[in-house]
């Protein structure tokens, strides 16, 4: 038995589960995860990682880490007290776990880990999923010992000596179409829309406005979060029967079943996210993808942008959407979806797919000889 440990952080949880996974072929790592309690400022809702992570059987830490915020609100000042108190935290918990090596994934929690494992002498390594850099990376770019990029066009924000070119992980679970989630009717081609781990309340409005309408035609797969999951299972008990059996609705899609939600999907609508796209463009899934617009740098325009450079995907813009446009836009992908697809054959043959192993490694050499 190995008493190898390794210490996760970072907000980018989609990249950790596929380093998550590829470590425990590897051996019998001792993983802990110190991240966000809550997803947002202000908000009770508990990050996908809290709830996620013990189930696999990883240790997860809450730590009280602060931002610097854009603009100010009433959560700014407390967000600035609570920097220094994340730092604490995180000495005080790698300290007592004595992790052979830290991994951020980004994201302002990652920052006093990061900060506290440079204090305490251990190996760090960073990873950027994008081509728009973040603050909280580039501070951990002074920290850290490498800093692994998934796209070229990063390391000019970088210091030289401590780049790596590995590409973002994928989670292998996607390729692995082995858990059904549902029964589908195979007569109508299937949709699948989610706003995220945590749902999108502006995309999960434009659904049930464009339901009553959607569900004549397809098998619709409404991923909507925790927040909002009673509200609308409530809606879909007021429709007709014989509809409710094309509606699906989840709170959430896990590993073990994305798979097969993405093998069965002929459309997805989603965000922009880094981890997103790119796991559309190495399935070459057609979508419909509606980036966040206050995202930093109009950072998930541009990741949509590389789909519909490609030809894979289609852009709604969030102030444009509707049930109305929502219904518009997927008729459209709809009626060209031969074309669409044949894109996608092309472009998942440009998306790296040993990712996660080339991350490993670059830990692997961090290790102490």
């Amino acid at each position: 038995m190995t008493n190898k440990k390794i210490v996760i952080t970072g907000t980018h949880l989609t990249p950790a589960l596929a380093i998550i996974s590829k470590l425990r072929e590897r051996e019998n790592w001792q993983i802990y995860y110190l991240g966000r309690k809550h997803t947002l400022e202000g908000d009770k809702t508990p990050s996908s990682e809290s709830q996620i992570l013990p189930q696999m059987g990883i240790k997860f830490i809450p730590i009280p880490a602060g931002r610097l915020q854009r603009k100010f609100t009433r959560w700014t000042i407390l967000s600035l007290m609570r920097i220094p108190l994340g730092i604490i935290h995180s000495f005080w918990h790698l300290l007592k776990i004595r992790p052979n090596l830290v991994c951020s994934f980004g994201g302002y929690v990652s920052v006093p880990v990061v900060f506290a494992a440079w204090l305490l002498g251990i190996p760090s390594l960073t990873h950027e999923q994008t081509t728009v850099v973040g603050l909280a990376n580039k501070i951990n770019a002074l920290f850290v010992n490498k800093v692994a990029i998934s796209f070229p066009d990063s390391a000019q924000f970088f210091p030289k000596n401590k780049v790596i070119l590995t590409g973002n992980p994928l989670r292998q679970e996607i390729f692995t179409p082995d858990e059904p989630l549902f029964s589908l009717p195979k007569n109508r081609k299937t949709i699948y829309i989610t706003g995220g781990s945590q749902g999108a309340s502006v995309i999960n409005q434009a659904v049930l406005e464009a339901l009553p309408e959607l569900i004549k035609n397809y098998n619709i797969i409404h991923q909507c979060g925790s927040k909002e999951f009673q509200k609308i299972s409530q809606k879909r008990q007021t429709l007709p029967l014989k509809w409710q059996k094309h509606y699906f609705l989840t709170e959430y899609i896990d590993s073990k079943h994305i798979g097969w939600v993405f093998k069965n999907a002929n459309l997805v609508i989603s965000r922009g996210g880094a981890n997103t796209i790119l796991e559309l463009a190495a399935l070459g899934k057609p979508a419909i993808i509606i980036p966040i617009p206050w995202a930093t740098h109009n950072e998930q325009l541009k990741n949509a942008k590389f789909l519909t450079d490609k030809g894979l995907a289609e852009i709604l813009s969030q102030s444009k959407l509707n049930g109305r446009t929502l219904v518009q836009k997927i008729q459209k992908m709809i009626a060209y979806l031969s074309g669409y697809k044949k894109a996608g054959e092309k472009i998942k043959k440009e998306i790296n797919k040993r990712a996660g192993e080339s991350l490993v490694d670059a830990l692997y050499d961090l290790l102490p000889s």
